[in-house]
C-alpha cells in the first residue's frame, strides 16, 4: 500500500508541474462530474424471491414480452424507459428498456452499459433472465443497497431479444440443432457484422443494422451477450487472422486488452454457481479452465457482434453463455436465474473500474469525437458530446494519449487503484502549425472507426472468402455453431 500512495504522490506532483490534473478519488470530482458516487462497502445484493405479483418463470411470446415491458415502464416510471432500436424482418420491434434512476436523461459522468439477450432465436434462457433482471432490479432499489447504488450510478440499456422472429419458430426442448438460430431471412445475426481480420460479405440484416446504429449513437462502456449451448464466458477476440487450418487448431487471438476481458469474464464466471468449476457440459464438448475462454481459442468465427463493438466503438463486450442446452425447458428457468443473478450484477458494476473522466478546451468547454488511446493497447475511444470517456482498466500505470481536430495532442500519466475509478480530466490547448500535422497524421479514414484500431494483421495466404476454403470454413463455422453457442 505505501508503495502505492508513493506512486501516487510522485505523480501527482509530476502534473501539477506539466499542467495536467489527474484526480484519484471519485469524491473529489469537478462540477462536470455529477458527483459519481464511489462503489462503498456494501452487501451483497439480496437473492431475488419471485411472488405472485412477479414474472413468471416461463418463456413469454413476443406479443407477452411487450405487455410486459409495456406494464413495467407504465408502473415504474421513474425508474424505466421502453424504446425501440428497429424491427424484425418479420415487423417485431426490438424493445430496450433503460432502468436507471434517470432513465430519461443521460447522467453526466456515469456510464451507459447494456445487455443483450437472444441473438440466436433457439437460445432463449438469456431472454428470460433480462426480463427477470428487469423485474428485480426495479423492485429491489428501495430496499437492496447495491441495487441502489448501481441504478444511481449508471443506465442498464436491456435488449431482451435481438431475434425475435428465430424465438417464434425455435422448440423448447431442443438442446442441439439450429431451428430457430437464424433470423426469418436465414442469416446468422452473430456472423453479421463488420470484421476487423476478414471482409465479411453477407448481407447486412435489419436486426444487426439496427444494433449497429444503436450502438453508434450512445457510447455503452462494457456489454454482456447471452447465449446458450455451452456453460462460458468467452471473450475477444472471435475471429483471428490465421490460415484456415492454422485457424482450426483452436489458438488464442488475443486483444491489447487481454487482462482486462480475461478479469471481466472471470468476475462473470466466479459469481456464478457453476461455470468457474470449468465441467464439461457433455464427454463431447470442451471444458474451460475458470469457465473463461478466449472466443477464437474455442473456435473462430466472422462477423461477431463482440469483436465489432470493442474494435469499432471501444466497447467491452463478453459472450456468456449460460446453458448447456439451447432451449431447456421452462420449469428449470428458475434455477437459471439462481445460477445468474449475482453475475449478471456484478459483471455491470465493473464499468466503475478503471479511469474516466472528461476532455475539456481551455475555456472549459466539453470536446465532444476527441480520440483516446492507452499507450500499449492499440484500440481506442472517443468522448462523448459532454466530452466524457471512460476506459475499465486494471490497477497499475498508464498513459493516455489525446488527439482532437485543432487541439495539440496531448499524453498523460496517471495511476488506476482497485478502490476507485481514477478520475481524469483533461484540457487541451489549441494546435498550432506543427501540431497539426500530428493530429492530420492520426486522422482516421472515411467511413472508418473514428478513433484509433489496432494495427492490421497481415492477410491469410488464401482468399477467405471464396472458393472451396470458403466452403469448408462455413461448413466447419455451421456444425460448430449447431453444436456449441
Amino acid at each position: 500500500m505505501a508503495k502505492w500512495l508513493n506512486t501516487i504522490v510522485a505523480l501527482l506532483i509530476l502534473n501539477i508541474f506539466s499542467s495536467n490534473i489527474i484526480i484519484i478519488f471519485a469524491q473529489t470530482a469537478t462540477s462536470l462530474s455529477n458527483n459519481l458516487e464511489p462503489e462503498p462497502s456494501l452487501p451483497e445484493p439480496r437473492a431475488y424471491i419471485p411472488n405472485e405479483n412477479n414474472l413468471d418463470f416461463v418463456y413469454h411470446s413476443h406479443e407477452e414480452l411487450t405487455k410486459f415491458l409495456r406494464a413495467t415502464s407504465a408502473r415504474y416510471p421513474n425508474l424505466t424507459a421502453l424504446y425501440s432500436i428497429g424491427k424484425s424482418i418479420q415487423g417485431k420491434d426490438l424493445w430496450v428498456m433503460v432502468v436507471s434512476s434517470s432513465p430519461y436523461e443521460h447522467m453526466l459522468g456515469k456510464p451507459d452499459v447494456k445487455y443483450v439477450g437472444n441473438i440466436h432465436g433457439n437460445e432463449p434462457v438469456g431472454r428470460e433472465l433480462l426480463l427477470h433482471l428487469i423485474q428485480y432490479l426495479v423492485t429491489s432499489y428501495e430496499t437492496d443497497q447495491y441495487v441502489h447504488w448501481l441504478l444511481d450510478n449508471m443506465r442498464i440499456h436491456i435488449l431482451p431479444s435481438m431475434n425475435p422472429d428465430g424465438f417464434a419458430v425455435a422448440k423448447e426442448g431442443a438442446c442441439e440443432g439450429g431451428q430457430g438460430r437464424y433470423n426469418a431471412r436465414g442469416f446468422d445475426l452473430n456472423r453479421n457484422f463488420p470484421d476487423y481480420f476478414k471482409q465479411n460479405n453477407k448481407r447486412g440484416q435489419p436486426e444487426t443494422d439496427s444494433v449497429k446504429d444503436w450502438i453508434s449513437k450512445i457510447q455503452f462502456v462494457l456489454s454482456g451477450s447471452l447465449h446458450g449451448g455451452a456453460l462460458v464466458a468467452s471473450y475477444p477476440y472471435d475471429n483471428t487472422p490465421n490460415a484456415m487450418f492454422q485457424t482450426y487448431a483452436a489458438s488464442p487471438s488475443l486483444t491489447p486488452d487481454d487482462d482486462v476481458f480475461k478479469h471481466l469474464s472471470l468476475v462473470y464466471a466466479k459469481n456464478h454457481a457453476k461455470m468457474s468449476r470449468g465441467v464439461a457440459c457433455k464427454s463431447a464438448t470442451p471444458a474451460f479452465e475458470n469457465g473463461i475462454t478466449n472466443g477464437a481459442a474455442w473456435y473462430p468465427l466472422t462477423g461477431g457482434m463482440q469483436d465489432y463493438q470493442y474494435v469499432w466503438y471501444g466497447c467491452m463486450e463478453v459472450t456468456l453463455e449460460i446453458s448447456c442446452c439451447k432451449y431447456p425447458p421452462a420449469y428449470e428457468l428458475r434455477k437459471y436465474w439462481e445460477d445468474n443473478q449475482l453475475s449478471l450484477i456484478k459483471f455491470l458494476a465493473e464499468a466503475h473500474r478503471g479511469v474516466q473522466g472528461f476532455v475539456l478546451d481551455s475555456s472549459g468547454t466539453p470536446i465532444e469525437r476527441a480520440s483516446l488511446k492507452v499507450k500499449g493497447r492499440d484500440v481506442g475511444f472517443q468522448t462523448t458530446k459532454y466530452g466524457e470517456f471512460w476506459r475499465i482498466l486494471l490497477p497499475g500505470y498508464y498513459k493516455l494519449e489525446i488527439f482532437a481536430e485543432g487541439f495539440a495532442p496531448r499524453e498523460i500519466e496517471f495511476v488506476v487503484v482497485e478502490q476507485h475509478p481514477t478520475l481524469l480530466n483533461v484540457t487541451l490547448q489549441p494546435a498550432k502549425r506543427t501540431d497539426s500535422a500530428i493530429i492530420h497524421h492520426y486522422r482516421p479514414l472515411p467511413g472508418s472507426p473514428q478513433h484509433y484500431r489496432p494495427p492490421h494483421p497481415p492477410p491469410p495466404s488464401y482468399n477467405s472468402n471464396s472458393g472451396l476454403f470458403s466452403s469448408i470454413t462455413n461448413s466447419l463455422n455451421s456444425i460448430y455453431s449447431n453444436i456449441f453457442g
